[in-house]
């Protein structure tokens, strides 16, 4: 059977009226690059995650870039990491000419596996780069110690984690604070707050937000914001190499906005993830994320495990949902698997390249209607009892 009916997508912005007001007041006022929407972008985001800085940069890729960039990361040098992610987390570390050493995950949450990271230090390890896949929080409280014992600086890959929280000790607090030495985020439209594209470096340390806030611009040691409130002439200086990775007031403008709307958006999502779970549980052979206690997931993605005991493969799955309207995205990809990553040491990790054959992300976004939500459970029940 063929869907007449208009296809579900797995991902939607959650963009209006007030988000295209935002940008058009930006547009009208004559500063469209990185200037005063930026600066309030930067202090209204730090303010929401709860860290001493944030920087604005144009995607997180580029945030991570910097990062590692700040802390060191060179030539010859490890990341101990994760494949299963977006290939942007090992293209960060690739870009400094370091090596991304990969860990395996832990099959239930998909995060890093804390019990096998320290084997992968070695001397020649500078950083350990985790990643909050989905939107759920890493095993924080088990990864710092081993970073500390190691004295390696812990860069969260939070690009799809803006709202998600955990526990530590009696106290919730937000990914970003950050936990580690600096959190990077991204606003890409499948995000659950986007900026068409963006991304933020959050930490605690000054000097690490400068040396962000130098590189993202050239080098150049006088901002163009500094530059035009002088009362006397002054000249910018370039003392080190730097990037274009600067972010637009036209999107801090809309940035702001989504920030402003992110707790009804995150309800929303958490409400929504929160009928499916209860649905699936219902159809035999899939299983809906589980999320340990002590995190709150914002439900970047919606990922449900295909088992053995679903009556048809996960592929043909996704392709019975296509053919009715619906369309899903396979489980999150594993860099080791890309032929972009056929130079590094051959590495198997079994859990992780099980995550990426059997997962399969379902439509979730901040106006999924109820009844298209409901449609899309019919046609797995459909599935499983065709299969």
């Amino acid at each position: 059977m063929i869907a007449t009916r208009p296809v579900i997508s797995v991902a939607r912005p959650s963009l209006g009226e007030e988000e295209a007001a935002a940008a058009r007041e930006a547009i009208l006022s004559g500063w469209v690059t990185q200037g005063p929407q930026v600066a309030a972008f930067e202090r209204e985001f730090a303010g929401y995650v709860g860290a001493a800085h944030a920087c604005a940069v144009s995607s997180c890729t580029t945030a991570l870039h910097l990062a590692l960039l700040a802390l060191g990361v060179g030539s010859g040098d490890e990341v101990v990491t994760v494949s299963h992610s977006f290939i942007a987390t090992a293209n960060a570390v690739r870009y400094c000419g370091a090596r991304p050493v990969f860990v395996d995950i832990d099959p239930r949450t998909y995060n890093l596996e804390p019990s096998l990271l320290e084997a992968a230090i070695t001397p020649r390890t500078k950083a350990i780069m985790l990643v909050h896949q989905m939107g759920l929080p890493c095993d924080i409280s088990s990864i710092l110690p081993v970073a500390e014992r190691h004295h390696l600086p812990v860069v969260e890959d939070a690009a799809c984690a803006i709202g998600s929280e955990l526990r530590l000790g009696e106290a919730w607090e937000r990914v970003g604070r950050p936990h580690g030495t600096v959190a990077c985020f991204s606003f890409h439209p499948r995000k659950v707050l986007t900026t068409g594209d963006g991304g933020m470096l959050a930490t605690a340390d000054p000097e690490l937000d400068q040396t962000f806030r130098l590189l993202r611009q050239h080098g150049m040691s006088v901002s163009d914001t500094q530059r035009h409130a002088a009362a006397r002439v002054i000249f910018e200086e370039y003392p080190v190499v730097g990037f274009n990775y600067r972010l637009t007031d036209i999107q801090a403008a809309v940035g702001r906005v989504q920030l402003r709307r992110l707790p009804e958006m995150l309800r929303r999502r958490v409400h929504t993830a929160e009928r499916y779970t209860e649905a699936i549980r219902d159809i035999p052979g899939l299983e809906p994320p589980f999320v340990p206690p002590g995190t709150r997931t914002n439900y970047q993605s919606y990922a449900v495990r295909v088992t053995p005991d679903f009556p048809i493969s996960r592929d043909a799955l996704m392709q019975f949902l296509l053919d009715h309207g619906v369309s899903t995205r396979r489980g999150i990809m594993n860099a080791h698997q890309e032929e972009a990553c056929a130079d590094l040491p051959p590495q198997r990790l079994p859990r992780s390249e099980a995550a990426r054959d059997t997962v399969i992300l379902l439509p979730l976004y901040y106006d999924l209607a109820r009844e298209d939500q409901d449609y899309v459970v019919r046609c797995l029940a459909d599935a499983a009892r065709v299969g």
